[in-house]
C-alpha cells in the first residue's frame, strides 16, 4: 500500500536548497496543490527542473514569484515575464535545454546511465564548456544525466498501491521524472481500488507518497 499525505505534512518533506523536478508542460499536468503547499512552507534557494516557468500565478511561476527558486533548469520560460526579468537581472539562474534533451537527460538519471550523446547543440552556444564525443566520425555532446532530491508529479488516477496513470497531455513529463528522484510524491486527481496493469504509465515502485485532491477541501 502506498503511503497517503496530506497536504499539511509535506513540509516535513521539504528543506532549503533541494532540488525539485516538477512534472507538467506548461503547467498541463503540474502538481498545482503541491505547488501551493511549497509556496506556503517558503522553503528557498531550490533548483527546479521543469519543462518551462509555468505562468507567474500558475504552475512553478507561483514559486519563482515567491523568491524560492534559486536556479531553473528548463526548455523555455516564454509564457513568466517575470521568469525573463529575474533571469535578466541575474536574481535567478536559469539554464535553458533543449526539450528533447532535457527529457533525455532525466530519463537517462531514471535509468542509472551515464549521459546520453546527441548531436542537437553542436557547433552552438548549448556545447560550451561540454564533452564532446567523436563516434563514427560523427560528432555528438556528452550531456550528463539529471537526478533530484525530489519530483513531484500528477496522476490522474493512483491505486492503493501508488500505479499511477495519466490522462492524454498531462503525461508528458511525469513519468521519466518519477524515475529520476530520491523522493517521489503524486498529486492524485482520482483514487481507486486497482489499476487495470495495461493502464499503469508510472509502476508503484517508483512512488513513495500519495497526495488525493479530495482532502484539500
Amino acid at each position: 500500500m502506498v503511503k497517503q499525505l496530506k497536504l499539511n505534512a509535506l513540509e516535513e518533506h521539504l528543506h532549503d536548497g533541494m532540488s525539485i523536478l516538477v512534472g507538467g508542460f506548461m503547467c498541463v499536468g503540474t502538481p498545482e496543490l503541491i505547488i501551493d503547499e511549497i509556496v506556503k512552507s517558503n522553503v528557498k534557494d531550490l533548483t527546479i527542473y521543469c519543462n518551462d516557468s509555468g505562468f507567474e500565478e500558475q504552475g512553478v511561476g507561483k514559486l519563482i514569484k515567491n523568491n524560492q527558486v534559486k536556479k531553473l533548469v528548463a526548455s523555455h520560460i516564454g509564457l513568466n515575464p517575470y521568469a525573463g526579468k529575474l533571469m535578466s537581472s541575474q536574481e535567478m539562474d536559469v539554464e535553458l535545454i533543449p526539450q528533447g534533451t532535457l527529457a533525455e537527460r532525466i530519463r537517462a538519471g531514471g535509468s542509472g546511465l551515464g549521459g546520453i550523446l546527441t548531436q542537437t547543440g553542436i557547433n552552438t552556444i548549448v556545447e560550451k564548456n561540454k564533452q564532446i564525443i567523436n563516434v563514427n566520425n560523427q560528432s555528438y555532446i556528452l550531456e550528463t544525466p539529471i537526478r533530484a532530491d525530489l519530483a513531484i508529479i500528477y496522476g490522474n488516477k493512483i491505486d492503493q498501491y501508488g500505479n499511477t496513470m495519466y490522462r492524454a497531455t498531462t503525461r508528458n513529463f511525469n513519468p521519466v521524472m518519477a524515475m529520476a528522484a530520491d523522493k517521489v510524491i503524486a498529486q492524485a486527481r482520482h483514487m481507486v481500488q486497482q489499476l487495470d496493469p495495461e493502464c499503469v504509465h508510472t509502476p508503484h515502485i517508483f512512488v513513495d507518497y500519495v497526495i488525493k485532491e479530495e482532502d484539500s477541501d
